[in-house]
């Protein structure tokens, strides 16, 4: 018997539906299937990104992303910075190595005393490690309108003439869409309190350089922060490593993946600038995990997380360095406090 032909209508109606089933069940699969790995990832990454929490909540209910967000935390070292722990020093052509990433840190790029950059690589992402090996060279500037509208990142770096400019701590973003008028919590600038918003606090606790030019990671008052010689200092979290200990990660962290910023400083006093591209097809971006294990691994021995996302950017001799992924001009945003390094 002549078997019938199919036509190509109707081949097409067929590859075309059966397609279309195997994409919903792997969707199925992947977003509700029994591996959690995708799952929390998707959460978290949608839920620290304050303007993207659709994309969690079109998917899941509020019992089971409250349920995936708890099972993913940092648990923060009990305890705040001892500043007598850390020893300023300096290094002669003789030095004994720890390991590698203490070699690459220690040794200087010919002609440049006062920094040099690491690209930093990982499995899901790529970024830069500025080390600056004098802390005094380091402060924060603020916009030059606090309280009415932030600034960006080059605006900043050019008016500071600073070398190097980082993002530093968030702001108060209502709507997900602010100005970046209002920083978190307490800014100090050279020993002075200059912005102190009730209203724009947010989780996270000091973090400081004193006059001994120390880091200090410390959930205190301002008073207390002020009585300890905070010379600038801003408010965000979380805490990755004090006094050598680092946090514990439950699952990733609970901050997902995404562009990521972190300071630290080793024992010796060098200062660590971390800066993780994200969101863009060669690096989608790190996990608090990520950022604790390269802070650990170039030698912090304090190292706090700092604000990322589309917050992430790092300026050396007004060049921008990283890939900054806000959307606005070059990418960048308006922000309220920045990192800046002078010489």
């Amino acid at each position: 018997m002549e078997k019938k032909k199919w036509s190509l209508k109707k081949k097409l109606i067929v590859w075309g539906g059966s397609l279309f089933t195997l994409g919903v069940m792997a969707f199925a699969f992947v977003f509700y299937g029994p591996w959690d790995g995708f799952r929390n990832f998707w959460i978290t990454s949608a839920m620290t990104t304050m303007n993207h929490q659709y994309l969690a909540t079109w998917f899941y209910s509020d019992k089971t992303i409250q349920k995936v967000l708890a099972s993913n935390s940092v648990e923060e070292v009990d305890e705040a910075t001892n500043p007598d722990l850390v020893q300023l020093r300096h290094y002669s052509d003789k030095t004994i190595y720890k390991n590698e990433y203490d070699k690459e840190v220690l040794t200087r790029d010919e002609g440049n005393d006062l920094y040099k950059v690491i690209e930093i690589k990982g499995a899901s992402y790529q970024g830069y490690l500025v080390v600056l090996y004098d802390p005094s060279k380091i402060s924060i500037a603020t916009t030059a309108y606090l309280g009415v509208r932030g600034q960006d990142i080059l605006t900043v770096s050019k008016r500071e003439n600073a070398i190097i400019a980082m993002n530093a701590g968030g702001f108060y973003d209502p709507d997900w869409n602010s100005n970046g008028a209002l920083p978190h919590g307490t800014v100090i600038s050279n020993g002075k309190v200059v912005s102190d918003y009730e209203d724009a606090r947010m989780g996270g606790g000091f973090i400081c350089f004193t006059n001994e030019n120390k880091l200090v990671l410390s959930k205190m008052s301002k008073e207390e922060a002020l009585n300890i010689g905070c010379r600038d200092a801003v408010e965000f979290g979380p805490y990755l490593i004090v006094n050598g200990k680092s946090s514990f990660i439950n699952g990733n962290g609970g901050w997902g993946i995404a562009p990521r910023s972190a300071i630290g400083q080793r024992k010796d006093g060098i200062v660590l600038m971390l800066v993780i591209n994200g969101r863009i097809p060669t690096s989608i971006g790190a996990s608090m995990r990520d950022l604790t294990e390269v802070m650990e691994r170039y030698g912090a021995y304090n190292a706090s997380n700092l604000d990322g996302g589309s917050s992430t950017e790092l300026v050396i001799k007004n060049e921008i360095i990283n890939t900054p992924v806000a959307g606005g001009r070059y990418g960048l945003r308006d922000m309220s406090t920045f990192w800046v390094v002078k010489e």
